[in-house]
């Protein structure tokens, strides 16, 4: 597992409700870095953070982790569906 990549899933398990879901996979090719993030259910609101600060921070960080091997990191979040009415049914509830 490359530094980037054991960074970013130590970063999230720390901040998530379910630790034990979270995969990160790396992908690299001429655009940069790519870490992909799998997440548990729910947990993507508090990876996101208020106004997406969370996520902009982490983001911030991994860049600077980038920086030092002068490639660029993006991170991405893989969050699971949600079936479609389950936001319906409460809204017209």
């Amino acid at each position: 597992m490359e530094q980037d990549q054991n960074l970013l899933e130590t970063i999230l398990r720390a901040i998530v409700n379910h630790p034990e879901q979270v995969e990160v996979t790396r992908h690299v090719d001429e655009m940069g870095v790519l870490l992909s993030a799998k997440l548990g259910e729910g947990d993507a609101g508090i990876v996101i953070g208020k106004e997406g600060r969370a996520i902009k921070a982490i983001r911030s960080v991994m860049n600077l982790v980038g920086r030092r091997s002068k490639a660029r990191v993006s991170v991405r979040l893989n969050v699971p569906d949600l079936p479609r009415n389950a936001g319906s049914e409460s809204a017209s509830a």
